[in-house]
């Protein structure tokens, strides 16, 4: 039985042309840690640990994968990742509580789980999307995400649909006047077999979002996303959803696999967004999905990052299936384009799936070495 003999961590951040806006804040620099393991058969895997905002925290989550996380797995075996993933949440519980730290040790811990398994995918032949459970090899459909806000939107939903995307998601929640500035023009722009999403990031209260959401009616918006902070009172979404005039989405925020079933069995989101790469990795956030499907909610899974996340989540959402797209960043990111080549070119809205065993994809990291910041290595 093959045990985990060494795991690395790599840092990864790089300048860009055109920040990244939210409601909360703004990304001058993309930021990825990309992390794999290797076992005592010489295989390897790949996996990413989230790290998108602050993206000053990368390298402390690289730091926490490899001195807190790493030495729960390392020389154990690694047949099972469900059941090492679990152990190594359990173990982690009294730290999350003590260091007041406890996305960035889910993060952590997801990373090395995605990591899991895509190395056992690979041992076993298949690609990760099958030996998740998948039957499916159609292409999988995607939307474009993370539109910075303004009249430029209208712009970049342009650029998307030239590439070949058909679905698409405006950042929100940056005052009336600049939301409607931004959705009225794309809006318009739609053709008849195309989508429009927002996104809030949690910008608004409770007044802010009953006020606000009448009014985003005129453009049948697929869905609005995080209206309200994650860790709002569910009477608050509960006022919030009987405002909107669409289902509602979120769940990138939530943790823990009771937090995502009492959000499901609320009833009150629509779509529900787990990120692999931010909690759970596979063994966490496939069942929250199977869950989602199962109460007749719509699965999308959460990502805005690096080229390895990305992959993951695609493979996730094609082991499961359901109505739901793939999130896919609209904005120049050197630490996916630079890994993934073509390998996602989108074509009449969806993206196939990769060949091969596994992700699909021998990440290049030596292609990157100019932008490293920090390398780490632990063996057991």
């Amino acid at each position: 039985m093959a045990a985990l003999t060494r795991v690395e961590a790599h840092v990864f951040r790089t300048p860009i042309k055109d920040p990244v806006r939210t409601s909360f804040g703004t990304m001058t620099e993309r930021v990825a840690v990309f992390v794999s393991a290797e076992d005592s058969d010489g295989a390897r895997g790949w996996g990413e640990v989230w790290c998108n905002f602050p993206n000053a925290a990368a390298e402390h989550r690289a730091l926490l994968f490899a001195d807190i996380v790493a030495p729960r797995a390392l020389g154990k075996p690694i047949d099972d990742p469900v059941a090492l993933w679990g152990e190594i949440d359990r173990a982690l519980h009294v730290l999350r509580i003590q260091s007041g730290d406890a996305g960035a040790l889910s993060a952590a811990a997801a990373g090395l789980d995605l990591a899991l398994h895509d190395l056992r995918a690979r041992k076993r032949g298949l690609p990760l999307w099958r030996a998740l459970g998948g039957t499916d090899d159609r292409p999988v459909p995607v939307y474009g995400s993370g539109i910075n806000p303004g009249p430029g939107a209208v712009d970049t939903v342009a650029r998307l649909r030239d590439a070949g995307y058909r679905a698409f998601k405006i950042k929100v929640g940056f005052g009336e006047e600049t939301d409607l500035a931004s959705l009225r023009p794309a809006a318009k722009s739609l053709n008849a077999d195309e989508r429009l999403m927002v996104d809030a990031n949690q910008g608004w209260d409770l007044r802010s979002a009953c006020a606000m959401l009448p009014k985003l009616a005129e453009f049948g918006l697929g869905w609005i996303e995080e209206p309200l902070m994650a860790d709002r009172p569910l009477r608050e979404w509960a006022q919030v959803a009987a405002a909107a005039p669409t289902q509602l989405a979120g769940g990138e925020n939530l943790r823990g696999a009771g937090g995502f079933q009492e959000a499901i069995d609320s009833g009150l989101l629509g779509v529900v967004q787990p990120d692999a790469a931010k909690w759970g990795g596979h063994s966490g956030c496939l069942p929250v999905a199977k869950a989602a499907l199962a109460a007749g909610r719509t699965y999308c899974p959460h990502f805005l990052g690096g080229a390895l996340g990305l992959i993951h989540s695609l493979h996730l959402l094609a082991a499961v299936r359901g109505p739901g797209l793939l999130e896919v960043d609209a904005n120049a990111n050197p630490l996916r384009e630079g890994l993934l080549g073509d390998l996602m070119t989108v074509r009449e809205g969806s993206v196939a799936l990769p060949g091969g065993q596994g992700l699909g994809l021998e990440p290049d990291i030596k292609s990157l070495a100019a932008l490293r910041t920090l390398h780490l290595e632990r063996r057991a």
